[in-house]
């Protein structure tokens, strides 16, 4: 039986960051996170581009694992390195990639990255203060000064739809199933997206013509003509002899993989894409 442990995170243990909230982990995401100071140590200095490339590419090949956010009745910090969806995998390489550009390596500063990128405005306050639709975590983090929002520019479009796929489809998700208080207070986080007006993307059509201009490892979002949705899929723009495609948490290959086809023709096969959103990290 797997070890399991949850823990705080407190100052005197980790010495420079102090991190005092119930965090949901296991023993081997400690010691996967030791092996990952030792392989990082020697970019540390190099561009957070780099430090992006090396911290996904020390996650190949671990296996895609839907539902790890949603096993607590209360809603805490969970660190999993062991396994990942597409949108975990993207928070921790970020959270990861932050951390070991700081001056502060340790478990402890990752799990307040972490925290700071998965929660609204970096605070855990109960499930609707997770980041659940791709738009708002991006909106979000574009203010936190994570990352930047570049879809706009490369010539996107946007995309003015009603938001609200949570709230119509209850049933898919564990804590909206039964809480009425709950479904409430998603319905507003729904009403504050859709006041936005809509969020920029860059139409599929136009993924191949602009590829020049997509940052390698900048985090993309694949958007959907699912009716309420945002987004399906995330991972990162990947640049390797001169062909984009990206690096993510694969359901169909079980895995984290470096894509075998371009980013466009990835986009052009499924057919509720409608194109990506393009966010390079700060």
């Amino acid at each position: 039986m797997k070890n399991r442990i949850s823990f705080l995170l407190m100052g005197c243990f980790f010495a420079v960051t102090v991190f005092s909230q119930p965090v949901d982990s296991e023993v081997e995401d400690n010691v996967i996170f030791e092996k990952y100071t030792t392989f990082i140590e020697p970019f540390r200095s190099k561009p957070k581009e780099l430090i992006l490339e090396k911290t996904a590419g020390f996650f190949l090949d671990k296996p895609y694992v839907a539902g790890t956010l949603d096993k607590n009745d209360t809603e805490r910090l969970v660190i999993n390195l062991r396994e990942f969806d597409c949108v975990t995998f993207v928070e921790t390489v970020i959270a990861l990639a932050n951390t070991a550009a700081s001056d502060d390596l340790s478990f402890g500063n990752f799990a307040s990255n972490l925290k700071q990128i998965r929660y609204r405005d970096g605070v855990i306050d109960g499930y609707d203060s997770r980041l659940h639709y791709i738009s708002d975590w991006a909106d979000n983090n574009v203010k936190k000064k994570i990352l930047s929002a570049i879809s706009r520019q490369l010539g996107g479009v946007i995309e003015t739809k009603s938001i609200d796929f949570m709230t119509s489809h209850r049933s898919a998700y564990n804590a909206l199933k039964t809480d009425d208080a709950m479904l409430e207070r998603i319905r507003n986080i729904e009403d504050e997206i859709n006041a936005r007006k809509g969020f920029y993307y860059l139409p599929k059509e136009k993924i191949t013509s602009k590829a020049a201009e997509i940052p390698h490892m900048a985090m993309i979002a694949f958007t959907t003509s699912v009716k309420g949705l945002d987004t399906t899929h995330t991972g990162f723009a990947y640049k390797k002899n001169g062909k984009l495609t990206f690096i993510h948490a694969s359901s169909a290959k079980n895995k984290v993989v470096i894509d075998e086809k371009t980013l466009s023709d990835y986009c052009k096969v499924q057919k509720s894409c409608t194109g990506i959103m393009v966010m390079p990290l700060l």
